[in-house]
């Protein structure tokens, strides 16, 4: 028998996605990865990466250790690590973060705080 904290597949902490064409208000939580594809209005938490892809919105809170930007961001963001505003990327709003990364083309209307702390994001520590 399994334990109940381990993945099926033994590949690690999960990775879950948010489907084009899914629409979501409210908060979410994860020990894992998360790709975002659809809609989602509230708060994402994640103790890995955090990937935004190009038909990916958010408008919230985002709180994680990696962050891939590609699609739409309005909010405040708290990476621990790596914040990489791809390309195709629109923020809007704040970003703390230890490194970022921003591509030509990308679009950042906000402020950053660059911080040495290679910890989680004061949100996660709970």
């Amino acid at each position: 028998m399994r334990k109940s904290n381990t993945p099926i597949n033994g590949d690690g902490p999960a990775r879950n996605i948010v489907a084009f064409g899914t629409v979501i208000n409210g908060d979410i939580e994860s020990d894992g990865d998360f790709r975002i594809e659809g809609i989602l209005t509230g708060t994402v938490k994640a103790k890995g990466k955090i990937v935004v892809g190009e038909t990916g919105k958010i408008d919230g809170q985002i709180y994680c250790h990696n962050a891939d930007i590609c699609g739409k961001v309005k909010g405040k963001m708290e990476v621990g690590e790596l914040t990489l505003l791809k390309a195709t990327s629109n923020f809007e709003g704040e970003i703390t973060t230890n490194k970022l990364s921003i591509e030509p083309g990308a679009l950042f209307t906000g402020s950053c705080l660059m911080t040495t702390n290679k910890k989680q994001p004061l949100e996660m520590k709970k």
